[in-house]
Formats: C-alpha cells, sequence, structure tokens
C-alpha cells in the first residue's frame, strides 16, 4: 500500500481563500451530496480531486458506486474512511475545495505584484549572495507538523527555489531562491493555491496579525463555551432524569441542543475542519483529520438520533470538547506570541514616521519610514529613536544603543559615527545621512538570523515531526478496528461514542509541539540575554558539550591594549611621564599609539597638554619630537636610550609583565620612564571559566599568543591547560584531537584566524565584535552581554534537552495510557476533550518555563587556585 505523505502534490490546489463564505460553502456542500454518483470516466480522483494521471486509474466499489482513484493511497484511505462510517464527510466537506474566485485572485494579484517593486522588495528581501535572494514569509492558519510539511513541498516544486524551511512554532516560512526565476508575488500566490494566505514578514502587520488572530480565537471559543454551558444545561435532565420526563419535552430539549452545537460546530470549529480538509486532500496526515473526524461524527450522529427521535445525542460531548479544544489552541497562541525574540521586540519599538530633510538644516516633513531611501537625510530629535542605519552629519548626542550592543551606558555620537536602527537618542537632535534601510539595517540582519536558526529543524524535531504523522494514520486505523469491535460483538449502541472517543482523547499535537515549542523558547530566552542561534543544531549540540576550546584575545580578553605600568628612572615621575607620552602619541593610528594615548590622557585629562613640533616617525623604532622644547624619543628601549651617547640601558632595571607590550621614553639624559601595556581581561571572563567547571565542562585556551604569555593568562585564569603559538590549523587539529577521544567540542573565538576552529567543533560561539567570517561560520553569535552567557547556553540548552524529553515522554505516556482506556469504553467524549487539551497545555506550559532562564554565575566570582600548565613550545601543541 503506497503511503499518502510520499505522493507527489499536484499542480492545481485548493485555496482557503474561498473559505470566507460559509453560506456559499453550505450550498455548494448540499448541492455536491445531492449528486448520485461519480461516474468511473471522471478526470479527477474521488478522493483528493486531483487530475488523474495517465494510465489506467485505481478503481474501488464505494457504497455501490465504482469510484476512481489516482493513487492507490488515496484509493485505500477512502475505503478505510468508508469502512468507518465516515462517508457522508465526502458530501460534506467538499465545500472546503472551491477555488480561488476569480474576482479574488484579481483583486489580490495587484497587492501581491507591489512587494516586487524596488521600493518594497528592498524593505523585505534580503540578497544571500552569488544571485540569491531570502524572505521570510508569515503564513496564516498553520497548525501542525503537516502545515509545514505540505508549504515545504509545494514551494519546493517552484522553478529556481532552492530551500524552503517552514517552522511552525513561530509560523515562519524562510524561502531562498535565484533572483532571476521567482519574485515575492510568486510566492504569496502559489501559498495562496494550497490555501495559506500570507505576505512577507513584517513587524507592524505581524502585530496585526497576531490581534485578529487572538481576537478571532478568542470570539470562537466564546461562542464554543457558551454553546458547551447551554448544551449541558439541556444534557443535564437527560441524564439524570430521562426516565421521567414527558417525551416531547426531552424531544425539545434534545432540538434545543442541536440548535446551540450548529454555531459550535459551523463556527468555532470551522478552522478545524479547514486544516484536516487539506491535510487530507494533499494526502499528509495532520493533527486535525482525527479530531476533525471525531467532532464531525459525533454531531452527523446525534443530528441523526434527533431527527428520528431514536437513539443517543452527543451534543454537550461535542461542544464540551471544541470548547477545551480552543483553550488549548488560544493558551498555545499566548506562549508562541510571547516566544519573540528580544530583536524582534526592539524592532516593535522602530517608529512608524520620521522627519526628513530636502536640505542641511532646513525645515523637514514627516514621512512614513517605509518611504525612506539610502541617501536620504533625517533628523532624530531627543527622546526619538533612529528609524535606520546611517552616518552622523551634523550634531553630537548620547545614543541609548543597550538593546544592540549590551552597553549599558549611554554612547556619545558625533558627526562621521555610525547609528544603528533601534537607538534610542537620550541628548540632542542628530541629523543622519541614510545608508541603510528595511531588510539591509543591523537589526533586520539579527532578526533575519533568528528566523534562519527557528526555521531550521533539527534531527530530534524531524523524527517527532515523522512520529506524528505516522502516528495520526496509525490512530485512524486503530479508531476503525475499535468501532468495528464494538459494533460486532460488544455493543452496536456504544460503537459510536467510543470510536469518537478513541479519535479525540489521542493527541499528535502534544507530539509535534514537542519539541519546536521548547526549542523556541530556549532560542527566544538565549536571544534576550544576547546569543543568537544561527544553525539549528547549535542547542541540540550546546546540550552535549564536554570541552570548550577558547582563543584569547578578543574571547577572554577585550582585543584592546591598556596601560597597566608605569616604571620611571628619572627626576620626572609618572604623571609627567605619562603627560609626555600622551602628547607625542596623540592623534596615532597604532592600537598601541592609541591605547597609550588614551590612558595617559586620563591621567592628565585637567591640565594643558605639552607641545609638540617636529614629530618624526621612525617605522620599527618610535617617535622622535621636540616636546615643550625638549627633545623626546618614544619607542623600542634601544631606540629611546639612543638619544643619550652616555646612558646605560641595563641600569634600568624593571619587572618585566609577561604578555606586555613595553614602550620606552628616553631625553637626551637617558631614559625617563618604561610603559607597560596589556590586553584586557572581559569583565566576565573569570565568572565563565567557573561557571563552566560547575557544569563539568573541561576548558582548554589555544591561542596564537607567546607561549609565556599564554601561560600567564592561564595562570591568571586558573585554568589547568594552555598551549601558546599555536597556528590557525594547529587549532583545527587540537579540536580534532580531541573529538578522537569522544569529547563534544564547542569553539568559542572573534577573528579570522578562528574559522576553521569554529568549522571543525561540533558546535561554535563568535563573538559578535569579531570578524564577520568567523560570525559566517558560527553556529551562534554573542551580540552582546558578557562572556558569561556562553556558560547560560550550556546550562539553557541542557534544559531545553530535559524539557524536550520530558514533553515527548508525557506525550507518548499519554497517548499509551488514555488510547486503550477510550477503546475500552472507560473514557467517554467529553472526557476525551479535556484530556487531549490538558496533554497539549502540559507540553506548551513546559516548554514555557524555558523562557525564564538565568544567569549561571555572578559577574566576579572567585576561581580555583591556578594549577600547573602542560609544557608548549612555539608553533606547536
Amino acid at each position: 500500500m503506497s503511503s499518502p505523505t510520499t505522493a507527489p502534490l499536484a499542480p492545481n490546489l485548493a485555496s482557503a481563500a474561498a473559505f470566507a463564505d460559509p453560506s456559499d460553502a453550505r450550498s455548494a456542500g448540499r448541492a455536491l451530496a445531492s449528486s448520485s454518483s461519480i461516474p468511473t470516466d471522471s478526470t479527477d480522483c474521488f478522493h483528493c480531486g486531483q487530475p488523474l494521471k495517465a494510465g489506467a486509474p485505481f478503481v474501488a466499489q464505494i457504497e455501490g458506486q465504482a469510484r476512481t482513484f489516482c493513487c492507490g493511497g488515496c484509493q485505500t484511505l477512502a475505503q478505510t474512511l468508508h469502512a468507518a462510517g465516515f462517508g457522508h464527510l465526502y458530501g460534506d466537506i467538499t465545500r472546503f475545495a472551491r477555488p480561488i474566485d476569480a474576482d479574488a485572485r484579481r483583486e489580490a494579484e495587484p497587492v501581491w505584484a507591489a512587494y516586487d517593486t524596488p521600493e518594497l522588495r528592498s524593505q523585505f528581501v534580503r540578497q544571500a549572495g552569488d544571485g540569491r535572494s531570502e524572505v521570510t514569509l508569515a503564513p496564516e492558519n498553520i497548525r501542525c507538523a503537516a502545515c509545514a510539511w505540505l508549504i515545504e513541498q509545494h514551494l519546493g516544486q517552484l522553478d529556481g527555489v532552492e530551500s524552503v524551511v517552514a517552522n511552525v512554532a513561530t509560523r515562519r516560512v524562510v524561502v531562498r531562491w535565484r533572483d532571476a526565476s521567482q519574485g515575492v508575488a510568486d510566492l504569496l500566490s502559489s501559498l495562496a493555491d494550497i490555501g495559506y494566505a500570507a505576505w512577507p514578514f513584517e513587524v507592524s502587520r505581524s502585530d496585526q496579525q497576531d490581534r485578529r488572530e487572538r481576537r478571532g480565537l478568542l470570539m470562537r471559543m466564546a461562542v464554543a463555551m457558551l454553546g458547551m454551558m447551554q448544551a449541558m444545561m439541556y444534557a443535564w435532565p437527560l441524564y439524570t432524569h430521562e426516565a421521567t420526563i414527558d417525551p416531547g419535552q426531552l424531544q425539545l430539549m434534545r432540538w434545543a441542543s442541536f440548535a446551540l452545537t450548529i454555531p459550535v460546530v459551523f463556527y468555532s470549529a470551522w478552522p478545524i475542519f479547514a486544516g484536516a480538509w487539506r491535510s487530507l486532500r494533499h494526502r499528509h496526515m495532520g493533527m486535525d483529520v482525527p479530531v476533525a473526524i471525531g467532532v464531525a461524527a459525533g454531531f452527523l450522529a446525534s443530528a441523526v438520533a434527533t431527527a428520528r427521535g431514536v437513539g443517543e445525542v452527543y451534543f454537550d460531548s461535542v461542544t464540551m470538547f471544541v470548547a477545551f479544544l480552543l483553550l488549548a489552541r488560544y493558551l498555545e497562541l499566548r506562549v508562541r506570541q510571547a516566544s519573540r525574540s528580544g530583536a524582534e521586540m526592539l524592532a516593535r519599538q522602530l517608529p512608524a514616521t520620521c522627519e526628513r530633510l530636502a536640505q542641511a538644516g532646513g525645515a523637514g516633513e514627516r514621512v512614513p519610514v517605509a518611504r525612506l531611501q539610502p541617501g536620504d537625510r533625517i533628523r532624530v530629535k531627543a527622546g526619538e529613536i533612529v528609524p535606520a542605519d546611517g552616518v552622523v552629519l551634523a550634531g553630537a548626542s548620547e545614543l541609548d544603543e543597550s538593546m544592540l550592543t549590551g552597553e549599558a551606558r549611554p554612547v556619545r555620537r558625533v558627526a562621521g559615527d555610525t547609528v544603528l536602527a533601534g537607538c534610542f537618542n537620550a541628548a540632542s537632535p542628530l541629523e543622519i545621512h541614510i545608508e541603510r534601510i528595511g531588510a539591509q539595517t543591523r537589526l533586520a540582519e539579527i532578526v533575519a538570523v533568528l528566523d534562519r536558526a527557528l526555521a531550521d529543524k533539527p534531527r530530534l524535531a524531524q523524527v517527532a515531526d515523522r512520529v506524528a504523522g505516522w502516528f495520526v494514520g496509525t490512530l485512524l486505523i486503530m479508531a476503525v478496528v475499535t468501532g468495528a469491535v464494538w459494533a460486532l460483538w460488544i455493543d452496536p449502541s456504544r460503537a459510536l461514542l467510543v470510536t469518537v472517543a478513541v479519535l479525540v482523547v489521542s493527541c499528535p499535537c502534544a507530539l509535534s509541539l514537542a519539541t519546536p515549542a521548547a526549542l523556541a523558547a530556549a532560542g527566544a530566552a538565549l536571544s534576550r540575554r544576547g546569543l543568537l542561534l544561527t544553525r539549528a543544531h547549535a542547542l541540540e549540540a550546546l546540550a552535549r558539550v564536554t570541552d570548550v576550546v577558547l582563543d584569547k584575545t578578543g574571547t577572554l580578553t577585550e582585543g584592546r591594549f591598556a596601560l597597566v605600568s608605569t616604571q620611571t628612572f628619572g627626576a620626572l615621575d609618572a604623571q609627567a611621564c605619562r603627560r609626555l607620552a600622551a602628547a607625542m602619541e596623540r592623534g596615532g593610528e597604532h592600537p598601541i599609539a592609541r591605547a597609550l594615548a588614551e590612558s595617559c590622557d586620563l591621567a592628565g585629562a585637567d591640565t594643558d597638554h605639552p607641545t609638540v613640533s617636529d614629530l618624526r616617525n621612525v617605522p620599527g623604532q618610535g617617535l622622535d619630537a621636540s616636546v615643550d622644547g625638549c627633545r623626546l624619543r618614544l619607542g623600542r628601549r634601544e631606540y629611546a636610550a639612543a638619544l643619550s651617547s652616555s646612558a646605560n640601558t641595563d641600569e634600568c632595571g624593571h619587572e618585566s609583565l609577561p604578555g606586555a607590550t613595553e614602550v620606552w621614553l628616553g631625553d637626551a639624559r637617558g631614559l625617563l620612564a618604561c610603559f607597560q601595556l596589556a590586553d584586557v581581561e572581559r569583565d566576565q571572563t573569570r565568572a565563565l571559566l567557573r561557571a563552566l567547571g560547575a557544569l563539568g565542562v573541561r576548558c582548554h585556551l589555544v591561542s596564537g599568543d607567546g607561549v609565556a604569555a599564554v601561560r600567564w593568562w592561564a595562570d591568571r585564569f586558573g585554568m589547568r591547560t594552555a598551549f601558546g603559538a599555536v597556528t590557525p590549523e594547529g587549532k583545527r587539529e587540537y579540536v580534532a584531537a580531541l573529538q578522537q577521544r569522544g569529547a563534544v567540542v564547542l569553539a568559542v573565538g572573534d577573528g579570522i584566524n578562528d574559522a576553521p576552529v569554529l568549522a571543525q567543533a561540533q558546535v561554535s560561539i563568535a563573538i559578535g565584535s569579531g570578524a564577520p567570517l568567523a560570525q559566517a561560520g558560527a553556529d551562534a553569535v554573542l551580540t552582546h552581554g558578557g562572556v558569561a552567557e556562553i556558560a547560560t547556553a550550556i546550562k539553557a540548552a541542557r534544559r531545553a534537552r530535559r524539557v524536550v524529553r520530558q514533553n515527548l515522554g508525557w506525550a507518548f505516556a499519554y497517548n499509551v495510557v488514555a488510547i486503550p482506556l477510550a477503546a475500552t469504553g472507560h473514557v467517554t467524549a467529553w472526557m476525551a476533550g479535556i484530556g487531549m487539551s490538558v496533554s497539549s497545555l502540559l507540553v506548551v506550559a513546559n516548554a514555557w518555563r524555558l523562557l525564564r532562564i538565568r544567569a549561571t554565575a555572578r559577574e566576579g566570582a572567585p576561581l580555583s587556585a591556578p594549577e600547573s600548565l602542560p609544557q608548549g613550545r612555539e608553533g606547536e601543541l
């Protein structure tokens, strides 16, 4: 028997755009239901409605009529449904299959085409290189893994589309394609063909859709709750005093329950039927299928019993089940909307309008931010948010960049400085030249990285999706077998009720949501702490990390020089020597020159700077200048001492710091001072190492710096394993050696020379301030926050792994226990509805706990005492 899930998609698929008018749908359903038969020469498949393939079709007798099918999977499924007594669904559900109305498509096409105009395209489409484009779409009505599979398969068949990844938890679809082959309009039109209204993801429109979705679901749930309470009111006398109630009154209460259940089934449960029909039509079992069958069977059987005046009615169970199911979906919706990334939450704060200037200092006009173009000049007043990336042309102000960089203090920006979208102007007006807008801004890049990471499906999620699809198919077979056994051998009067209970009590949604809900919540929590996951497997790998390989410069240290020691040898004190050095180095571009000038300026900020003239730079040696009329040299020891013919440099003894760079100051009398500059330790380095030790993770310091310098830093940090003078290839080989011994390695770095080791490790994190090449190859990027967040990420990943296992364990255990109880008649339909809803809620609530992730260690926590280091040699491990 061929599998329905592997059958190819047909090109002309039905659209949900036609579902808007239920009255028209019901009329079409009645007309189709009145048809007595479908001839065997029909050109469409009886089950899915797709055109029959060339060659002999599959033919089977259904209710005494010869029906044609496009494949064995459709034939088998149709026979199974009819054998279970659900053949009437083909007459009722046909109303969902109306094609898109021609007028509606003509009305929508100009809207779709607008997204391919240069103005809107720059807002939503990202360039992925090599003539490829990428866009994030936000389709409606994604309910389960079957929906995601259908979208991926359908869009993946379009010419030029290279990858499609749909995520159930975030309801985002990331599509990458070759520019010449498709446009955004083609993608949106193609999604509409299979019943999913969609648009390019936009924060403001996403907000509107969130509110509209909440209102719609609340309205459906309110109708279901009201119908449930009223139906229970009429059902209660039937349960308790049926024998004493007048038959006429009894029948009146049944008709009242029927009338109250109609809006629950045809309005509140409408999305369930629509989702089930999409799954059946495209031969992929989604979690709405058994639910829709259970609701339809319970309602129709009760309606027939009411019309005949004989038999049991289950209106109360149907309404209660729909109400509880919608409650579970509403809570799930709130969790998903609460799992927004920190960057997306920031994007919601971007202004809708800004002040655009026609000329410098002139009057401005308020225009929508969407109309800005690169090259425009805008004014951002105090208290406003920068709407796009650009360069300051005029003015000076303090900007709050904390949400982008993690820097808590406002940063001063003056003419010539770069400013980013999302920064808050805290002080004075700025005139800004726009350079990047929309999808090209740094903020949009961060959101895109998160979308790609959330859209990618890790191995565990893929397995869960496959299991959920298999589970639904198995459940339908079990329901058929259960109904047949009860009808033939146990109690025919209860066969339908037991069958409905089996369909309803199962919880495939818990299986489908168990993994993506937990991963989405953990990823959102980490993004708010400054760690962006860029690869799907990052969380899984982080949970298994046993060893962390750390670079020194830019990772454990800030990668910038600072003055750590001043030793004097002449008549001048340390402050006077620093003032002279700062005067000579002021304006220099070398990192050491800038560090020396900045450090010395701090010491003499309140005094006048000396006058420097005749400044000369001697490559490889240092500076020679006249300072306040006195000739000075600043640079290498021998160079500074050579200004005095009588100076004996050996007499100037000093204490050398390993890893420090020495800069000497001398005049005609001899050496005056030795300035020692060293890299600056990151604030949270010690907290990171202590937290990793507490997690049982082994730390390795592998750096390209000299052996002595690396040993000094390792002693300072208390690290057991450290190697210096290691080449980029040597770092990669070191990680490979650890992996051969069974280690799961996390590599952390920031430079281009770290790219090989980041690629070799099972999981890697790049420091956000580092080289773009390192960030591009990393599985996660630390955009802001302290390095201690690396340990927090490992802890969060382990917690997420536990939550996923708990969710999957609960989902399997619940179904293993609940389905046999329902099959043996111990669970009624309304009890099954509560059980299914509670099961889904537990899975979602358990994942929700991951949104609250705490730091693993406090900054500045003490480290254990340093231990002996392995002896390394220059250039070797």
